[in-house]
């Protein structure tokens, strides 16, 4: 079913409609990195729109918070010229995929609440697995694993990187940022020398559908 938001913006004037939509989309950002409480009409306030407008691209903060999240437009974190080494693809996602939370730490922070928080509503990035594909894409076909267990590994580099390594690691660890960053990478590499020393157990694992086609 398409929802309230997208059936509005599916309308005429799309083009109109696109620049309206993004213009809330980046005051709600810039609101996030200024550690800022966000609405809907905080969004509109600050890209000079009508809330009752607002409303109707975004119905809930939730819509608003969900779309706002940084990850949502990135396809692949590999460098344009990738190297071979599965050790040193990984570590060049996993250095860009930390160097993203910590850009964007305060966005980050809010949908790990959000995440936390349950409810209904958008689908949260945080529980679409991203992360995995772009850890997949790096190790697929290069380490000598079956599907299994290379779904574990790459499960096990997430829940050692990403925003919830980060807040651990800075707020109770007390670790700083670039410290933090790189105890993640180190691990990220630990977890590939010891998966291919010793496969790591299987697991089965409901995997995130696909993005439709736009």
């Amino acid at each position: 079913m398409t929802d309230m938001s997208t059936a509005y913006e599916e309308g005429g004037r799309s083009q109109q409609k696109g620049r309206t939509r993004a213009a809330l989309v980046a005051a709600a950002r810039e609101l996030v990195a200024a550690g800022r409480p966000v609405t809907v009409e905080d969004a509109a306030t600050a890209a000079s729109i009508s809330r009752t407008t607002a409303y109707r691209y975004f119905p809930t903060r939730r819509d608003l918070l969900v779309a706002a999240h940084p990850e949502v437009e990135r396809a692949s974190l590999l460098p344009e010229d990738p190297p071979d080494d599965p050790r040193d693809r990984l570590d060049a996602v996993v250095s860009a995929f930390t160097a993203m939370i910590v850009d964007t730490e305060e966005q980050q922070r809010t949908m790990l609440r959000l995440s936390l928080d349950g409810g209904s509503g958008a689908e949260l990035p945080l529980r679409k697995g991203r992360a995995i594909g772009w850890f997949e894409e790096a190790l697929e076909g290069r380490v000598p694993l079956t599907e299994a267990e290379l779904d574990a590994l790459v499960v096990a580099v997430r829940a050692t990187t990403g925003i919830e390594a980060l807040v651990w690691l800075v707020d109770v660890a007390g670790l700083s940022r670039p410290d933090a960053r790189e105890l993640m990478r180190w691990s990220a590499r630990a977890l590939v020398d010891a998966a291919l020393a010793s496969p790591p157990p299987g697991i089965g694992r409901d995997r995130p559908s696909p993005p439709e086609p736009s």
